[in-house]
């Protein structure tokens, strides 16, 4: 009798399986729409990104442009932008994006300071939560200028007095 038993709820339990397996999910499945409201995707298609200076002298060029577009469906307003010390400072479009249009945030960084870059730039924008605010990570190295100061300097002697014409 314990054998019959046993078959009996075995049986159920794979008919069981085999009607759970076959069945429709309850859930729809619907397409991804489009995200409302606006979206600030940057040039690699991520919501906040790296701007590299890479190796540069002392001095170089202090400009670098990291470009962006709304992808939302609604017009982007960027409210504030700001560096995380006075040596990094950004420029941003006060005119709202529409949808689908690019921009672009100008960033300089003092480049007359030596040694390795690691700032940020916070972005405040018109978006909705946690993605109203985005980070561009400023990375790079600024090296000290090859010049003749490697060799040494002439002294006025008297084979080479400069005061002495």
């Amino acid at each position: 009798m314990k054998k019959i038993l046993f078959l009996f709820a075995l049986t159920l339990g794979a008919i069981n399986l085999t009607i759970a397996q076959t069945e429709a999910p309850m859930t729809e499945v619907k397409e991804q729409a489009p995200a409302s409201g606006p979206v600030m995707t940057f040039e690699d298609g991520n919501t906040s990104t790296t701007c590299d200076y890479g190796t540069l002298e002392q001095n170089g060029e202090p400009l670098r442009i990291v470009k962006f577009t709304n992808t939302g469906t609604e017009p982007l307003v960027i409210k504030n932008a700001r560096g995380s010390c006075g040596c990094t400072v950004p420029t941003w479009p006060k005119e709202p994006i529409l949808p689908g249009e690019s921009s672009q945030i100008e960033i300089r960084y003092a480049t007359n300071r030596l040694g390795k870059i690691n700032k940020n730039v916070t972005i405040t924008t018109n978006e909705e939560g946690e993605n109203a605010t985005h980070k561009i990570n400023v990375v790079g190295n600024i090296l000290k200028p090859a010049s003749e100061e490697s060799a040494p300097k002439t002294e006025p002697n008297m084979i080479n007095n400069e005061d002495n014409n």
